[in-house]
Protein backbone atom coordinates (compact mmCIF):
# COMPACT_ATOMS: atom_id res chain seq x y z
CA UNK A 1 0.00 0.00 0.00
CA UNK A 2 1.22 3.47 -0.86
CA UNK A 3 0.01 6.86 0.24
CA UNK A 4 1.46 10.26 -0.66
CA UNK A 5 3.92 8.39 -2.87
CA UNK A 6 5.35 6.43 0.08
CA UNK A 7 4.80 2.80 1.14
CA UNK A 8 2.46 2.07 4.07
CA UNK A 9 3.55 1.39 6.70
CA UNK A 10 6.43 3.83 6.36
CA UNK A 11 8.68 1.65 8.48
CA UNK A 12 11.37 -0.31 6.76
CA UNK A 13 11.93 -4.06 7.05
CA UNK A 14 14.18 -3.61 10.08
CA UNK A 15 11.69 -1.28 11.76
CA UNK A 16 8.76 -3.64 11.18
CA UNK A 17 10.42 -6.27 13.35
CA UNK A 18 10.52 -3.95 16.35
CA UNK A 19 8.20 -4.66 19.26
CA UNK A 20 5.88 -1.68 19.75
CA UNK A 21 4.20 -0.87 23.05
CA UNK A 22 1.43 1.65 23.64
CA UNK A 23 1.98 4.81 25.65
CA UNK A 24 -0.66 5.21 28.35
CA UNK A 25 -2.40 8.56 28.56
CA UNK A 26 -2.28 10.10 32.04
CA UNK A 27 -2.96 7.54 34.74
CA UNK A 28 -5.97 5.75 33.35
CA UNK A 29 -5.69 4.61 29.76
CA UNK A 30 -5.51 6.39 26.43
CA UNK A 31 -7.58 9.54 26.04
CA UNK A 32 -10.47 9.03 28.45
CA UNK A 33 -13.28 11.48 27.71
CA UNK A 34 -14.34 11.26 31.35
CA UNK A 35 -11.73 12.08 33.98
CA UNK A 36 -11.70 11.56 37.72
CA UNK A 37 -11.18 14.85 39.58
CA UNK A 38 -9.78 12.78 42.47
CA UNK A 39 -9.13 9.12 43.27
CA UNK A 40 -12.36 7.19 43.76
CA UNK A 41 -14.56 9.86 42.19
CA UNK A 42 -15.75 7.48 39.47
CA UNK A 43 -17.27 5.10 42.03
CA UNK A 44 -19.12 8.04 43.62
CA UNK A 45 -20.50 9.15 40.25
CA UNK A 46 -18.37 12.32 40.35
CA UNK A 47 -16.67 12.84 37.00
CA UNK A 48 -15.52 15.57 34.65
CA UNK A 49 -16.60 15.01 31.07
CA UNK A 50 -14.22 16.81 28.73
CA UNK A 51 -16.89 17.52 26.15
CA UNK A 52 -19.35 18.78 28.77
CA UNK A 53 -16.95 21.22 30.44
CA UNK A 54 -16.02 22.60 27.03
CA UNK A 55 -19.54 24.02 26.89
CA UNK A 56 -18.77 26.39 29.79
CA UNK A 57 -18.63 29.89 28.35
CA UNK A 58 -15.21 30.82 29.82
CA UNK A 59 -13.57 27.59 28.62
CA UNK A 60 -15.03 28.00 25.14
CA UNK A 61 -14.03 31.67 25.01
CA UNK A 62 -10.41 31.04 26.06
CA UNK A 63 -9.90 28.27 23.51
CA UNK A 64 -11.40 30.15 20.59
CA UNK A 65 -9.66 33.41 21.53
CA UNK A 66 -6.19 31.85 21.58
CA UNK A 67 -6.82 29.77 18.45
CA UNK A 68 -8.18 32.66 16.39
CA UNK A 69 -5.52 35.12 17.49
CA UNK A 70 -2.78 32.70 16.41
CA UNK A 71 -4.63 31.78 13.21
CA UNK A 72 -4.79 35.40 12.05
CA UNK A 73 -0.98 35.71 12.22
CA UNK A 74 0.73 35.16 8.90
CA UNK A 75 3.54 32.60 8.84
CA UNK A 76 6.48 33.93 6.84
CA UNK A 77 9.72 32.39 5.64
CA UNK A 78 12.70 34.43 6.87
CA UNK A 79 16.27 34.45 5.56
CA UNK A 80 19.40 35.71 7.32
CA UNK A 81 21.79 37.85 5.29
CA UNK A 82 25.53 38.37 5.77
CA UNK A 83 24.83 41.05 8.39
CA UNK A 84 22.77 38.58 10.49
CA UNK A 85 19.59 40.50 9.64
CA UNK A 86 16.45 38.40 9.14
CA UNK A 87 14.13 39.44 6.30
CA UNK A 88 11.18 37.80 4.58
CA UNK A 89 11.86 35.69 1.50
CA UNK A 90 10.25 33.00 -0.65
CA UNK A 91 11.33 29.49 -1.51
CA UNK A 92 9.59 27.12 -3.97
CA UNK A 93 10.10 24.19 -1.60
CA UNK A 94 8.59 25.77 1.52
CA UNK A 95 6.46 28.81 0.61
CA UNK A 96 3.53 26.97 -1.08
CA UNK A 97 2.75 24.74 1.91
CA UNK A 98 3.00 27.70 4.27
CA UNK A 99 0.47 29.65 2.18
CA UNK A 100 -1.97 26.73 1.74
CA UNK A 101 -1.33 23.67 3.97
CA UNK A 102 -3.91 21.46 2.21
CA UNK A 103 -6.73 21.54 -0.34
CA UNK A 104 -9.71 21.69 2.06
CA UNK A 105 -8.51 24.31 4.57
CA UNK A 106 -7.34 27.88 4.29
CA UNK A 107 -4.28 28.99 6.23
CA UNK A 108 -6.45 30.49 9.00
CA UNK A 109 -8.63 27.38 9.29
CA UNK A 110 -5.59 25.12 9.45
CA UNK A 111 -3.88 27.00 12.29
CA UNK A 112 -7.14 27.37 14.20
CA UNK A 113 -7.70 23.61 13.94
CA UNK A 114 -4.09 22.99 15.07
CA UNK A 115 -4.39 25.14 18.21
CA UNK A 116 -7.91 23.97 19.12
CA UNK A 117 -6.78 20.34 19.03
CA UNK A 118 -3.88 21.18 21.34
CA UNK A 119 -6.02 23.11 23.82
CA UNK A 120 -8.92 20.63 23.78
CA UNK A 121 -7.02 17.34 23.95
CA UNK A 122 -3.51 18.41 24.90
CA UNK A 123 -2.06 17.01 21.65
CA UNK A 124 -1.99 17.99 17.99
CA UNK A 125 -1.01 15.41 15.37
CA UNK A 126 -0.23 16.62 11.86
CA UNK A 127 0.45 14.16 9.05
CA UNK A 128 2.92 15.22 6.36
CA UNK A 129 2.12 14.78 2.68
CA UNK A 130 5.13 14.44 0.36
CA UNK A 131 5.71 14.45 -3.36
CA UNK A 132 8.12 12.34 -5.40
CA UNK A 133 10.97 14.68 -4.40
CA UNK A 134 10.29 13.89 -0.73
CA UNK A 135 9.31 17.57 -0.24
CA UNK A 136 6.43 18.28 2.14
CA UNK A 137 3.55 19.61 0.04
CA UNK A 138 0.64 19.18 2.45
CA UNK A 139 -0.19 19.10 6.16
CA UNK A 140 -3.25 17.42 7.69
CA UNK A 141 -4.41 17.87 11.30
CA UNK A 142 -5.64 14.48 12.53
CA UNK A 143 -8.32 13.64 15.07
CA UNK A 144 -6.32 13.23 18.31
CA UNK A 145 -8.66 10.48 19.55
CA UNK A 146 -7.68 8.35 16.52
CA UNK A 147 -3.92 8.61 16.98
CA UNK A 148 -1.86 6.65 19.48
CA UNK A 149 1.89 7.01 20.18
CA UNK A 150 3.94 3.83 20.26
CA UNK A 151 7.45 3.19 21.54
CA UNK A 152 9.62 0.36 20.24
CA UNK A 153 11.92 -1.80 22.33
CA UNK A 154 14.89 0.36 21.33
CA UNK A 155 13.15 3.66 22.16
CA UNK A 156 12.09 4.69 18.63
CA UNK A 157 8.75 6.50 18.43
CA UNK A 158 5.92 5.53 16.09
CA UNK A 159 2.26 6.49 15.74
CA UNK A 160 -0.75 4.27 15.06
CA UNK A 161 -3.21 6.12 12.83
CA UNK A 162 -6.83 5.12 12.28
CA UNK A 163 -8.76 5.71 9.07
CA UNK A 164 -9.15 9.35 8.02
CA UNK A 165 -10.64 10.00 4.60
CA UNK A 166 -9.73 13.70 4.54
CA UNK A 167 -6.07 12.88 5.17
CA UNK A 168 -6.18 9.98 2.71
CA UNK A 169 -5.74 7.25 5.32
CA UNK A 170 -7.48 3.93 4.70
CA UNK A 171 -7.30 1.38 7.50
CA UNK A 172 -5.05 1.42 10.54
CA UNK A 173 -1.40 2.06 9.79
CA UNK A 174 1.78 2.64 11.80
CA UNK A 175 4.12 5.47 10.77
CA UNK A 176 7.45 6.61 12.22
CA UNK A 177 7.76 9.89 14.10
CA UNK A 178 9.41 11.60 11.13
CA UNK A 179 6.06 11.61 9.30
CA UNK A 180 4.11 13.21 12.15
CA UNK A 181 4.29 16.68 13.69
CA UNK A 182 3.36 16.18 17.35
CA UNK A 183 2.64 19.38 19.27
CA UNK A 184 1.88 18.55 22.90
CA UNK A 185 0.84 20.63 25.89
CA UNK A 186 1.58 20.11 29.60
CA UNK A 187 3.35 16.73 29.53
CA UNK A 188 2.69 15.94 33.19
CA UNK A 189 2.84 12.15 33.07
CA UNK A 190 4.71 11.18 29.89
CA UNK A 191 6.89 13.17 27.42
CA UNK A 192 4.74 11.96 24.49
CA UNK A 193 1.37 12.67 26.09
CA UNK A 194 0.06 16.19 26.56
CA UNK A 195 -2.54 17.13 29.16
CA UNK A 196 -5.26 19.66 28.23
CA UNK A 197 -6.01 22.64 30.50
CA UNK A 198 -9.37 21.10 31.39
CA UNK A 199 -7.41 18.72 33.60
CA UNK A 200 -7.06 21.63 36.06
CA UNK A 201 -10.14 23.70 35.22
CA UNK A 202 -12.69 20.90 34.88
CA UNK A 203 -14.23 21.21 38.34
CA UNK A 204 -14.51 25.00 38.04
CA UNK A 205 -16.24 24.57 34.68
CA UNK A 206 -18.63 21.97 36.12
CA UNK A 207 -19.43 24.35 38.98
CA UNK A 208 -20.25 27.08 36.50
CA UNK A 209 -22.38 24.77 34.36
CA UNK A 210 -24.30 23.46 37.38
CA UNK A 211 -24.88 27.04 38.58
CA UNK A 212 -26.29 27.92 35.19
CA UNK A 213 -28.55 24.85 35.20
CA UNK A 214 -29.83 25.74 38.67
CA UNK A 215 -30.54 29.30 37.58
CA UNK A 216 -32.49 28.00 34.58
CA UNK A 217 -34.75 25.96 36.85
CA UNK A 218 -35.26 28.91 39.18
CA UNK A 219 -36.15 31.28 36.36
CA UNK A 220 -38.46 28.71 34.82
CA UNK A 221 -40.31 28.96 38.11
CA UNK A 222 -40.46 32.78 37.81
CA UNK A 223 -37.50 33.15 40.19
CA UNK A 224 -39.66 31.69 42.97
CA UNK A 225 -38.15 28.86 45.02
CA UNK A 226 -40.15 25.88 46.21
CA UNK A 227 -42.40 25.80 49.22
CA UNK A 228 -44.21 23.60 51.72
CA UNK A 229 -47.83 22.47 51.85
CA UNK A 230 -48.79 21.89 55.47
CA UNK A 231 -51.98 20.69 57.14
CA UNK A 232 -52.87 20.03 60.77
CA UNK A 233 -54.70 16.88 59.73
CA UNK A 234 -53.23 13.42 59.31
CA UNK A 235 -52.87 12.23 55.71
CA UNK A 236 -51.60 8.97 54.31
CA UNK A 237 -48.93 8.44 51.67
CA UNK A 238 -51.38 8.17 48.78
CA UNK A 239 -53.05 11.45 49.73
CA UNK A 240 -49.67 13.15 50.09
CA UNK A 241 -48.60 11.98 46.65
CA UNK A 242 -51.89 13.05 45.03
CA UNK A 243 -51.81 16.51 46.60
CA UNK A 244 -48.18 17.07 45.52
CA UNK A 245 -48.81 16.02 41.92
CA UNK A 246 -51.95 18.12 41.61
CA UNK A 247 -50.20 21.19 43.04
CA UNK A 248 -47.24 20.90 40.67
CA UNK A 249 -49.55 20.36 37.70
CA UNK A 250 -51.81 23.32 38.50
CA UNK A 251 -49.41 25.92 39.85
CA UNK A 252 -45.91 25.36 38.43
CA UNK A 253 -44.12 26.41 35.24
CA UNK A 254 -46.64 27.81 32.73
CA UNK A 255 -49.39 27.85 35.36
CA UNK A 256 -47.53 30.21 37.66
CA UNK A 257 -49.63 33.07 38.96
CA UNK A 258 -52.92 31.18 39.07
CA UNK A 259 -55.12 31.47 42.12
CA UNK A 260 -55.03 28.50 44.47
CA UNK A 261 -58.05 27.58 46.62
CA UNK A 262 -56.94 25.75 49.77
CA UNK A 263 -59.19 23.27 51.56
CA UNK A 264 -58.91 20.68 54.29
CA UNK A 265 -56.70 22.95 56.37
CA UNK A 266 -53.88 23.07 53.76
CA UNK A 267 -51.50 26.01 53.97
CA UNK A 268 -48.71 26.99 51.54
CA UNK A 269 -45.47 28.39 52.92
CA UNK A 270 -42.88 29.61 50.43
CA UNK A 271 -39.24 28.76 51.14
CA UNK A 272 -36.87 31.73 51.04
CA UNK A 273 -33.62 31.51 49.08
CA UNK A 274 -30.59 31.60 51.33
CA UNK A 275 -27.82 34.18 50.98
CA UNK A 276 -25.38 31.57 49.66
CA UNK A 277 -27.84 30.20 47.12
CA UNK A 278 -28.50 33.69 45.82
CA UNK A 279 -24.84 34.39 44.98
CA UNK A 280 -25.16 33.06 41.44
CA UNK A 281 -23.23 35.88 39.76
CA UNK A 282 -20.33 35.55 42.20
CA UNK A 283 -20.12 31.79 41.63
CA UNK A 284 -20.13 32.16 37.86
CA UNK A 285 -17.49 34.90 37.99
CA UNK A 286 -15.22 32.85 40.25
CA UNK A 287 -15.53 29.79 37.99
CA UNK A 288 -14.76 31.86 34.90
CA UNK A 289 -11.71 33.46 36.54
CA UNK A 290 -10.32 30.04 37.47
CA UNK A 291 -10.69 28.83 33.87
CA UNK A 292 -8.98 31.98 32.57
CA UNK A 293 -6.07 31.50 34.98
CA UNK A 294 -5.52 27.95 33.69
CA UNK A 295 -5.36 29.18 30.09
CA UNK A 296 -3.25 32.20 31.20
CA UNK A 297 -5.74 34.55 29.53
CA UNK A 298 -6.47 37.92 31.19
CA UNK A 299 -10.14 37.69 32.31
CA UNK A 300 -11.15 40.94 30.64
CA UNK A 301 -10.23 39.42 27.26
CA UNK A 302 -13.22 37.04 27.51
CA UNK A 303 -15.64 39.45 29.13
CA UNK A 304 -14.97 38.49 32.76
CA UNK A 305 -14.31 41.45 35.02
CA UNK A 306 -13.64 45.05 34.17
CA UNK A 307 -11.02 46.41 31.78
CA UNK A 308 -7.77 47.71 33.30
CA UNK A 309 -7.93 51.35 34.28
CA UNK A 310 -4.90 52.45 32.26
CA UNK A 311 -5.38 53.17 28.57
CA UNK A 312 -2.47 51.54 26.75
CA UNK A 313 -3.54 49.14 24.05
CA UNK A 314 -0.04 47.95 23.25
CA UNK A 315 0.83 47.20 26.89
CA UNK A 316 -2.34 45.11 27.26
CA UNK A 317 -1.63 43.19 24.06
CA UNK A 318 1.99 42.56 25.05
CA UNK A 319 0.85 41.15 28.39
CA UNK A 320 -1.67 38.88 26.68
CA UNK A 321 0.90 37.78 24.08
CA UNK A 322 3.55 36.94 26.70
CA UNK A 323 1.16 35.00 28.93
CA UNK A 324 -1.16 33.15 26.58
CA UNK A 325 0.28 33.08 23.03
CA UNK A 326 4.07 33.24 22.94
CA UNK A 327 4.79 29.68 24.09
CA UNK A 328 2.36 28.19 21.54
CA UNK A 329 3.74 30.34 18.72
CA UNK A 330 7.38 29.51 19.39
CA UNK A 331 6.64 25.79 19.72
CA UNK A 332 4.85 25.79 16.36
CA UNK A 333 7.76 27.63 14.72
CA UNK A 334 10.26 25.06 16.00
CA UNK A 335 8.08 22.15 14.88
CA UNK A 336 7.59 23.65 11.43
CA UNK A 337 11.31 24.17 10.90
CA UNK A 338 12.05 20.58 11.88
CA UNK A 339 9.14 19.13 9.87
CA UNK A 340 9.93 20.99 6.65
CA UNK A 341 13.66 20.40 6.92
CA UNK A 342 14.48 24.08 7.40
CA UNK A 343 17.65 24.69 9.39
CA UNK A 344 18.40 28.00 11.09
CA UNK A 345 22.07 27.20 10.57
CA UNK A 346 21.40 27.37 6.82
CA UNK A 347 19.98 30.86 7.13
CA UNK A 348 16.27 29.99 6.78
CA UNK A 349 13.44 29.75 9.30
CA UNK A 350 9.70 30.22 9.79
CA UNK A 351 8.18 32.80 12.08
CA UNK A 352 4.75 34.24 12.80
CA UNK A 353 4.26 37.89 11.92
CA UNK A 354 3.18 39.28 15.30
CA UNK A 355 3.18 42.90 14.17
CA UNK A 356 -0.58 42.88 13.54
CA UNK A 357 -1.22 41.45 17.01
CA UNK A 358 0.96 44.00 18.80
CA UNK A 359 -0.22 46.93 16.70
CA UNK A 360 -0.26 50.23 18.58
CA UNK A 361 -2.88 52.94 18.48
CA UNK A 362 -2.41 55.49 15.69
CA UNK A 363 -1.06 58.25 17.94
CA UNK A 364 1.57 56.05 19.59
CA UNK A 365 2.54 54.42 16.29
CA UNK A 366 3.10 57.80 14.64
CA UNK A 367 5.20 58.97 17.60
CA UNK A 368 7.38 55.84 17.50
CA UNK A 369 7.98 56.13 13.74
CA UNK A 370 8.79 59.83 14.06
CA UNK A 371 11.33 59.20 16.82
CA UNK A 372 12.95 56.33 14.91
CA UNK A 373 13.29 58.38 11.72
CA UNK A 374 14.54 61.43 13.63
CA UNK A 375 17.17 59.36 15.42
CA UNK A 376 18.43 57.82 12.19
CA UNK A 377 17.31 54.31 13.14
CA UNK A 378 15.15 53.93 10.04
CA UNK A 379 14.82 55.80 6.78
CA UNK A 380 11.74 57.89 5.95
CA UNK A 381 10.61 55.29 3.42
CA UNK A 382 10.86 52.53 6.04
CA UNK A 383 8.71 54.63 8.33
CA UNK A 384 6.19 55.26 5.55
CA UNK A 385 5.95 51.53 4.87
CA UNK A 386 4.74 51.00 8.45
CA UNK A 387 1.74 53.16 7.54
CA UNK A 388 1.21 51.44 4.16
CA UNK A 389 2.42 54.53 2.30
CA UNK A 390 4.41 54.40 -0.92
CA UNK A 391 8.12 55.32 -0.86
CA UNK A 392 9.18 58.79 -1.97
CA UNK A 393 12.26 59.90 -3.87
CA UNK A 394 15.21 60.63 -1.59
CA UNK A 395 13.81 58.75 1.37
CA UNK A 396 15.92 55.60 1.11
CA UNK A 397 18.67 56.57 3.58
CA UNK A 398 18.45 57.41 7.29
CA UNK A 399 19.08 61.07 8.14
CA UNK A 400 20.76 62.90 11.01
CA UNK A 401 21.29 66.57 11.69
CA UNK A 402 24.64 68.04 10.66
CA UNK A 403 25.66 69.27 14.12
CA UNK A 404 26.01 65.70 15.41
CA UNK A 405 29.60 64.52 15.77
CA UNK A 406 31.06 61.12 16.52
CA UNK A 407 32.55 60.39 19.94
CA UNK A 408 35.95 59.83 18.33
CA UNK A 409 35.95 63.35 16.87
CA UNK A 410 34.92 64.84 20.20
CA UNK A 411 37.65 62.94 22.03
CA UNK A 412 40.28 64.34 19.65
CA UNK A 413 38.89 67.81 20.24
CA UNK A 414 39.24 67.37 24.01
CA UNK A 415 42.87 66.33 23.52
CA UNK A 416 43.80 69.79 22.23
CA UNK A 417 45.69 72.22 24.51
CA UNK A 418 42.82 74.68 24.39
CA UNK A 419 39.78 72.59 23.29
CA UNK A 420 37.13 75.25 23.85
CA UNK A 421 39.03 77.89 21.84
CA UNK A 422 39.06 80.83 24.28
CA UNK A 423 40.35 84.03 22.64
CA UNK A 424 43.44 85.81 23.97
CA UNK A 425 43.36 89.59 24.54
CA UNK A 426 44.62 91.77 21.72
CA UNK A 427 48.40 92.27 21.94
CA UNK A 428 50.46 95.35 21.04
CA UNK A 429 51.54 95.63 17.42
CA UNK A 430 54.59 93.53 16.75
CA UNK A 431 57.54 94.34 14.68
CA UNK A 432 58.55 92.24 11.74
CA UNK A 433 61.23 90.52 13.78
CA UNK A 434 58.77 89.74 16.54
CA UNK A 435 56.38 88.09 14.07
CA UNK A 436 59.15 85.83 12.82
CA UNK A 437 59.87 84.52 16.33
CA UNK A 438 56.28 84.34 17.62
CA UNK A 439 54.61 81.04 18.57
CA UNK A 440 52.21 79.32 16.19
CA UNK A 441 48.67 80.60 16.11
CA UNK A 442 47.39 77.26 17.51
CA UNK A 443 48.10 78.56 21.01
CA UNK A 444 45.41 81.20 20.52
CA UNK A 445 42.76 78.44 20.22
CA UNK A 446 39.84 78.25 17.83
CA UNK A 447 36.49 79.90 17.95
CA UNK A 448 33.34 80.11 15.84
CA UNK A 449 33.61 78.78 12.30
CA UNK A 450 37.26 77.81 12.73
CA UNK A 451 36.39 75.46 15.58
CA UNK A 452 33.72 73.73 13.45
CA UNK A 453 36.15 73.27 10.58
CA UNK A 454 38.62 71.54 12.89
CA UNK A 455 35.95 69.15 14.22
CA UNK A 456 34.84 68.26 10.72
CA UNK A 457 38.38 67.59 9.62
CA UNK A 458 39.00 65.44 12.70
CA UNK A 459 35.85 63.42 12.07
CA UNK A 460 36.84 62.81 8.45
CA UNK A 461 40.27 61.70 9.57
CA UNK A 462 38.70 59.31 12.09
Amino acid sequence: MRIFGLPIPFTGEREERKALSSVTEGRGGWYPLVREPFAGAWQRNISVNMDTVSAFHADFACKTLIARDIAKLRVKLAEKDKNDIWSETTNPAFSPVLRRPNEYQTRNQFWECWVLSKLSRGNTYVLKERDNRNVVTGLHVLDPTRVQPLVSDDGAVFYRLSSDNMAGLVGDIVVPAREIIHDRFNCLFHPLVGTPPVFASGLASMLGINAQKASVLVFENASTPGGLLTTPNEINADQEKRIKEEWEQRFSRINLGRVAVMSGGLKYERMAMTHVEGQLIESLKWSAEVVCSVYHVPPYKVGVGALPSYNNVQALNVEYYAQALQSHIEEIEELLDHALGIGWGEGLGTEFDTETLLRMDSTTQTQVIRDAVGAGVMSPNEGRSKLDLKPVKGGESPYLQQQNFSLLALSKRDALDNPFGTSTPAAAPKTESDQETSTPSAEKGYAGAEFRKVLLSLERAA
